[in-house]
């Protein structure tokens, strides 16, 4: 396995001491290159050094850490975010396809970030993941999502999403435009969206974009979208699922 060039930053002296014994301990697989307390003396370092990974603290004095992206023309290097609990901006890096950890730093979890870098270098064509990081921290709401489909990262709109099918661990996106196969389980999308209306678990296989609804039949239980496409309704759901019709 190739060893990872890294550098870290972090307004927190103690912060930064503990993320360097954990990489020492368990990740031999990371170098260590340099550790910064600002966002300014890291863009510095990166240039110069040139690492293939940044830990960034969230929230440093004067930039936040994910204002870095700012600095640069090309992110070619990985960043991985470290932040404490904070529920709504682990809904967005997880949007954003970006990884981070979370303040106590859990070994295991570190390990399992660490092996994620290795494998994204076969991602091909990233976008723009930062910049709908910042949006989505910015505007306190999810409007679009990456979506990683055969290898090839895409951003797409909430609103063009139809319905989303679980396919055993992994699930069918289907948008008005094109359709994608994810590799996360319809669990993590129910997640995800909890906090979008118009988005409705109809049964353990499909969650539905309200907004598409054309109809739906109280007998057989199918829920039928505006393209044409028929999902199952679940017997449990009925109830819940006809006050969210009406509480549109």
């Amino acid at each position: 396995m190739n060893t990872i060039r890294a550098i870290l930053a972090d307004d927190e002296e103690s912060a930064r001491d503990v993320l360097e014994n954990l990489l020492l301990r368990f990740c031999p697989d990371v170098e260590l290159l340099g550790k910064y307390e600002n966002v300014i003396d890291c863009v510095e370092a990166v240039k110069e050094l040139q690492p293939d990974l940044l830990f960034l603290d969230i929230e440093m004095p004067n930039y936040a850490g994910y204002e870095i992206v700012n600095f640069f023309d090309k992110i070619d290097f990985e960043i991985i975010f470290v932040t404490a609990y904070d529920k709504y901006a682990v809904r967005a890096f997880e949007v954003s396809a970006l990884d981070y950890l979370l303040k106590p730093i859990d070994v295991d979890r570190l390990k399992f970030s660490i092996d994620k870098v290795h494998k994204r270098l076969d991602i091909k064509e990233p976008v723009d993941r930062f910049s709908l990081l910042k949006k989505s921290l910015k505007e306190k709401s999810i409007s679009s999502m990456i979506i990683t489909d055969k290898g090839y990262q895409h951003i797409v709109d909430l609103e063009s999403i139809i319905a989303i099918e679980a396919q055993e661990s992994y699930s069918i996106i289907h948008t008005k435009d094109k359709i994608y196969t994810a590799s996360k389980n319809l669990k993590h999308f129910e997640k995800l969206l909890v906090e979008n209306s118009q988005f409705f678990r109809v049964h353990k296989s499909w969650m539905v974009n309200l907004d598409f609804l054309d109809s739906y039949s109280k007998s057989k239980l199918d829920v039928l979208m505006s393209n044409g496409l028929t999902t199952k309704l679940s017997k449990y759901k009925k109830a819940e699922f006809e006050a969210a019709l009406v509480a549109k």
